[in-house]
């Protein structure tokens, strides 16, 4: 089997480089694991896909954490806008939601697929699904695992778009790993991103949740909270949002927010502890004076609902951190009610979490996006060594490596 440029992966990082390089005359095979491309850009977008976000470049660039400046350059050439240009081109209008994210305008991710695909086949796009890559032959060309057998492609350059390592029933896998490490590519380890986390060392349940709120509160949201932390090199975070209890701890998009400072905290310190605000809207003052109000004969729970609105999960969670005697101290109490420490323990696992950080470290590649160790070699997408917070900054960043890589193989192909 021969191509100009063979792909491995088809979720959005692969397809657009494949559209790229298609659009350059470029004879161009992708390669998928799974049985049809791009499922877990279809499982994300179940519930409205969310393409990128609306925010000015100088902050949205900001929100790739330690990788901001590397990955700069990319966005610059081809970021949000150009992103919401490339749905236009392929009929499909967006919006601006209330967050600042950006959405297709029928909300589905699947019409938008459809129409990639067949754009992508018109531009004489080859796919091969259920090919499963496991490396190179003897020849040094990269060969395939098919359901009819094994499958060896001669192709002039590989572009490797595997994804991360969480949603592994998806296709992301992590299974490149091994392949590039054995060949000297130099790969961070991988970690969940945008993740949950596992509660400890709380007054009512020293090892998590207790029995009781469990039972009454898994599943259930904190609704118009804010959360803050800052870690030990100074790094904060404070966002106003929402998250939800899990049978062993947090999770979320407010959680998800703050994943990273609070991975790396428990990480380097076993633990990390962020304060809540149950009631943002509130000044502390007002708190303790509504706290400290005179309540007669009513139980606590009714005062503090019928004063302050708290009852259900946030009561619950309340009486889970401060114990039957903080409760009754009024002055800790209310402190509690605007800044409520939570101690995470660990990381849910990868395979759980949205997305992974870690990943072929960016130093190991050339300004084209090759691998220094595997000439005619390019690597993109979630496979790489960043991460970002969900909000459409994943997929924009995949992308956008996409634009850049695509150029990157044209100039080595050109032999520039």
């Amino acid at each position: 089997m021969n191509c100009d440029v063979a792909v491995v992966g088809a979720g959005p990082s692969g397809l657009m480089v494949a559209e790229r390089l298609a659009a350059q005359g470029l004879k161009v095979r992708v390669f998928e694991t799974k049985a049809s491309a791009a499922r877990k850009f279809l499982l994300a977008g179940k519930g409205g896909l969310n393409l990128t976000h609306s925010e000015a470049f100088d902050s949205f660039v900001t929100r790739y954490g330690k990788r901001s400046e590397q990955l700069k350059p990319w966005l610059e050439q081809w970021g949000s806008a150009e992103l919401r240009q490339w749905v236009k081109e392929l009929g499909f209008d967006t919006f601006v939601g209330t967050s600042g994210r950006v959405f297709p305008s029928d909300m589905k991710a699947a019409p938008l697929l459809r129409a990639w695909l067949v754009r992508l086949k018109s531009q004489g796009v080859s796919f091969h699904t259920r090919h499963r890559w496991t490396g190179w032959n003897t020849a040094n060309h990269p060969v395939f695992q098919a359901e009819k057998g094994e499958v060896s492609v001669h192709c002039r350059a590989l572009v490797l778009a595997t994804g991360g390592g969480s949603w592994a029933r998806l296709g992301s896998d992590a299974a490149w790993l091994p392949l590039l490490q054995e060949k000297g590519v130099d790969i961070a380890p991988l970690q969940a991103a945008n993740c949950g986390f596992d509660v400890g060392g709380l007054a009512a349940a020293d090892q998590g949740w207790s029995a009781v709120f469990k039972q009454r509160f898994a599943g259930q949201p904190f609704k118009s909270v804010a959360l803050r932390f800052t870690d030990e090199e100074g790094r904060s975070f404070a966002k106003q949002g929402e998250f939800v209890a899990t049978e062993t701890g947090v999770e979320g998009s407010l959680i998800y927010a703050a994943s990273a400072l609070l991975r790396d905290a428990v990480a380097s310190q076993g633990k990390a502890t962020f304060e809540l605000d149950l009631l943002p809207q509130f000044s502390a003052e007002r708190v303790l004076s509504e706290v400290q109000h005179p309540r007669g004969s009513r139980s606590l729970s009714s005062h503090l609902k019928g004063r302050l609105g708290i009852d259900g999960i946030k009561a619950g969670l309340l009486y889970e951190v401060l114990g039957k005697d903080g409760m009754a101290d009024t002055r800790r109490l209310a402190a509690a009610i605007k800044a409520l420490p939570v101690t995470v323990v660990a990381a849910r696992p990868v395979d759980e979490a949205i997305s992974t950080a870690g990943g072929v470290r960016l130093e190991a590649l050339d300004e084209r996006g090759m691998c220094q160790a595997l000439p005619g070699v390019f690597c993109v997408g979630e496979m790489l060594d960043w991460e970002a917070p969900t909000g459409g900054y994943l997929l924009t960043a995949c992308m956008s490596s996409s634009v850049r890589v695509a150029d990157g193989v044209t100039g080595y192909l050109q032999g520039a």
